[in-house]
């Protein structure tokens, strides 16, 4: 997008010889030859402020929650669904490893950012939050609790047993693999005022906080993962806590501090942002292949929480940014692509909370799936099977009263009826 705040160009000097005209080419050469360029902004528009100066929707942030859930998929099926010794599809999974990272990241800059634009006291703020991420992670602990419980044959009838997994799992994160995930969102809420205390309190020293904090996250990467020694107090727990996670969290609020500005950069930078995307994606795979060589499996090459994770993952999530940035230029308004990104961003977090659950189902036991479908295809195959069904069922959780607890959302029905309601007023 072209900066309304660029200075003009300099104007040629009043004594310069004119040149020679050009023939003019022809229609098709003209358009071959013209660089491709961002639909113009209306005057005063800025990345995050309409012509009238109104807070913008970030249309680009949608993207990339698009885009990271999609990933997100990717990890659970690939790791349920890949041979010990595929070697392509372990690769796909240490580049497909950033999911969890980038997306504090974006949980920090989109608090920060809603924050600035509407502060309140947390006592409004914390109930409202906790509703939309603390009921779905009770509802859905006790529904891959359950699951599991009535599905052992010697832990059923065990009501206790129940009970105390059930308690263990809210506590720790436990519940299923990817719960966790909301259990450190709930503590990055409660660290909210740290965290903007924080960023005003470094302003005119970002630069510096950033590298203090992902020199921070790198011992702390490379310590989980080359020395295992110096975290064996954490019992196990480490993706359980906020600060495995402190570089995302602290770069996501500074963004969010200079959201303007570092929109404005993605969009002037955009191919050199997606450049360096493509290269830190190769140096990923060239720090997993050396890692195999030297004896790792396949498999734990490609952990998440290791140092090469951080760097690849920041230029994720500034590519990805970047992408959503230059579809968001484009964005036609009612458009069929622009419909399928409202519905596909309003609906993610219900597909993240129930996809596990139908990868659970097609998989179980002496798989109906596995048998039929031969791998490596059974990944692709399984990944598209999850993607249409966590949709259908979030879809269809959406029109209940438990909307909220099921996809963290109010239920479609309840508002249609409120706008009906409004309508007849």
């Amino acid at each position: 997008m072209t900066d309304p705040q660029a200075p003009a160009p300099a104007q040629a000097p009043a004594q310069a010889p004119a040149p020679a005209p050009a023939p003019a080419p022809a229609p098709a050469q003209a358009q071959a030859q013209a660089p491709a360029q961002p639909q113009p902004q209306p005057p005063g528009q800025t990345p995050t402020r309409t012509a009238a100066g109104k807070p913008r929707h970030l249309y680009e942030v949608d993207v990339l929650r698009i885009l990271t859930f999609a990933c997100v998929i990717g990890v659970h099926t690939t790791s349920h669904t890949a041979a010990s010794d595929d070697v392509g599809l372990n690769a796909l999974l240490a580049l497909l490893h950033f999911t969890r990272l980038v997306f504090f990241s974006l949980t920090a800059f989109v608090l920060v950012y809603s924050y600035t634009l509407r502060p309140r006291p947390m006592a409004q703020f914390w109930p409202k939050r906790f509703l939309l991420v603390g009921v779905p992670y009770l509802a859905w602990s006790f529904v891959y609790v359950g699951s599991s419980w009535l599905l052992s044959s010697t832990r059923r009838g065990d009501v206790p047993d129940l009970v105390r997994t059930l308690a263990e799992g809210i506590v720790t994160g436990t519940s299923w693999y990817h719960l966790y995930f909301l259990l450190v969102t709930m503590q990055v809420y409660l660290l909210l005022p740290v965290i903007v205390w924080l960023v005003r309190k470094t302003r005119g020293h970002h630069l510096t906080t950033l590298v203090v904090a992902l020199v921070v996250q790198l011992v702390v990467f490379a310590g989980y993962k080359y020395f295992p020694a110096s975290d064996a107090w954490l019992h196990g727990y480490q993706k359980q806590f906020f600060f495995s996670y402190v570089f995302f969290i602290v770069s996501g609020a500074i963004a969010a501090d200079h959201a303007d500005a570092f929109l404005r950069f993605i969009r002037v930078h955009r191919r050199a942002v997606l450049w360096a995307f493509a290269g830190v994606g190769g140096l990923t795979l060239g720090v997993w292949a050396l890692q195999v060589a030297l004896g790792q499996s396949l498999y734990a090459a490609g952990t998440p929480l290791q140092p090469i994770e951080a760097v690849w993952s920041t230029a994720v999530f500034v590519g990805f940014l970047a992408i959503g940035a230059r579809w968001a230029d484009r964005r036609r308004p009612g458009g069929p692509v622009a419909r399928f990104v409202d519905y596909a961003s309003d609906r993610s977090f219900g597909i993240f909370l129930s996809h596990p659950l139908l990868i659970w189902i097609l998989l179980y036991g002496d798989s109906w799936l596995e048998a039929v479908v031969p791998r490596p295809w059974l990944t692709l195959v399984t990944y598209l099977l999850v993607v249409v069904l966590s949709v259908a069922v979030t879809e269809a959780f959406r029109w209940t009263p438990l909307s909220v607890p099921l996809t963290g959302r109010p239920s479609l029905a309840s508002r249609a009826s409120r706008q009906a309601r409004s309508s007849q007023r």
